[in-house]
């Protein structure tokens, strides 16, 4: 089976060597140099750009930043559509809204492509060792085309309808979850540091007890350290809170957890530091109050 995957990012890379790892057939696609030659280096065939992935490709995976991307490397100049063989099955990837995911399907269906809305979740660790969740809506011939490299990336495959756009809501449903449990954890340390509390000692209470999270025992773990590298950036969360405020505006829906974090995220990167790890949102407590942070090890 032929196999591309779009994007080489912290979870496109996992994804990419996963489906190498599995005997798929892979091309990895990617504009950086960097990113092509890691991928190069691992056995896999590169390409610069989507147009140029192998013909006949029977299976591509987006694992780009966004819809306007993901309709970009289908079907924009360049794009990939002419390279996939007929029939071949789009998994796309990226977080959308539902109205997004529901168009690129009728788009890749006219075009006589298999379509499964697939947004995913488990970070860069579970990228690598091919054991994401996919959370995927779509046709069963669509599943089962793409099975191979669901097997490959996933260890869970949630299959929530026929209907395109169940995905993407599941998905944005999910982020609102991600981008509250992070701007409190950043809130709750930041608090905890100002008022003289040992960071480490914080950390270690809250995570033996009820008050914890993935996302506090995950994201403060890299404050502690100053590990600001991006696994996931705070931009992410700017736009994926956006996705969240539109999806509620159309059902008139109120969302205020998510409005105030999608604010705090906003003044993160405002300041600079949309390209840090989201974590890192607690550097808006930082400029606030004067607090110290633990410094980078």
């Amino acid at each position: 089976m032929k196999v591309a995957v779009i994007g080489l990012g912290a979870m496109g890379m996992g994804a990419a060597l996963s489906c190498l790892r599995a005997g798929l057939a892979t091309t990895g696609c990617d504009m950086r140099d960097t990113a092509r030659a890691d991928f190069a280096a691992a056995g896999g065939i590169t390409a610069a750009s989507a147009g140029e992935i192998a013909d006949g490709t029977d299976a591509v995976l987006l694992l780009v930043v966004n819809a306007a991307q993901t309709e970009a490397a289908l079907f924009g100049p360049g794009g990939c559509a002419l390279r996939l063989a007929p029939g071949a099955v789009i998994i796309a990837s990226a977080t959308m809204g539902p109205a997004d995911a529901k168009r690129l399907a009728e788009k890749a269906q006219e075009a006589g492509f298999l379509y499964l809305d697939a947004p995913v979740s488990g970070g860069a660790a579970k990228a690598a060792s091919g054991e994401m969740t996919v959370m995927a809506s779509g046709a069963a011939s669509a599943f089962a085309k793409a099975r191979p490299v669901l097997d490959a990336v996933a260890s869970k495959v949630w299959e929530l309808g026929d209907a395109p756009g169940i995905g993407a809501t599941v998905k944005v449903v999910h982020q609102l979850l991600a981008g509250v449990h992070i701007a409190v954890a950043a809130e709750a340390m930041a608090l905890g540091i100002r008022a003289g509390a040992d960071p480490q000692q914080l950390y270690d209470v809250v995570t033996s007890a009820a008050g914890n999270s993935w996302m506090f025992e995950n994201r403060m773990a890299r404050v502690l350290t100053g590990d600001d590298a991006p696994r996931s950036a705070v931009d992410i969360f700017v736009k994926d809170l956006g996705l969240v405020a539109e999806m509620a505006r159309g059902l008139n829906h109120p969302v205020p957890l998510a409005s105030q974090a999608q604010q705090l995220f906003t003044a993160a990167s405002a300041m600079g530091h949309g390209r840090a790890d989201d974590g890192f949102v607690i550097r808006v407590w930082e400029a606030l109050t004067g607090i110290t942070l633990p410094p980078k090890q």
